[in-house]
């Protein structure tokens, strides 16, 4: 546990590191999406379908970006 928060504070990216930085997105993405669903469409569907909506369609736009990010993170630093 010590390594993994190491090589996070650090910024070493590899397999273990990388798939927490992508639970850390893919989580905030959630959050993200649910709070600007509410905001968007509350008051006309009701604020948890909205919200449910935005947690589920939030990341949709998120992973792959995340992904990519990383992807370009490790090539650069290598």
């Amino acid at each position: 546990m010590t390594d993994l928060l190491t090589s996070l504070i650090v910024g070493d990216i590899n397999l273990i590191t990388g798939f927490m930085l992508l639970l850390i997105a893919i989580f905030s993405s959630v959050v993200g999406g649910a709070i600007g669903g509410m905001m968007l469409a509350g008051k006309e569907f009701g604020y948890q379908f909205s919200a449910m909506l935005g947690g589920l369609l939030g990341p949709a736009g998120v992973i792959p970006v995340v992904i990519l990010g990383l992807v370009l993170l490790k090539v650069i630093i290598n």
